[in-house]
């Protein structure tokens, strides 16, 4: 059963669109856009498992210059 997560995203200014850019690529990674408030860019990610989906966040979108701070808030099945 795979998990799915929404990834909210800031960036360090007028960074949020080539930070979706980027991110939209990704492996795992269903859905992108830029939004306004206190985070920039929101991710709909879907990985096998949270182990999977850890790295995700942390070894590849993390890893994506431009971003100053992650959150990660996975679905839960109620």
């Amino acid at each position: 059963m795979s998990v799915s997560a929404y990834v909210l995203i800031q960036t360090e200014m007028d960074q949020a669109a080539d930070v979706a850019r980027s991110i939209r690529g990704m492996e795992g990674v269903e859905a992108t856009d830029v939004i306004t408030g206190p985070y920039d860019v929101i991710v709909k990610a879907t990985a096998p498992d949270m182990n999977s989906l850890g790295h995700m966040v942390i070894g590849r979108m993390q890893a994506v210059g431009g971003i100053t701070r992650t959150l990660t808030c996975p679905v839960v099945e109620i």
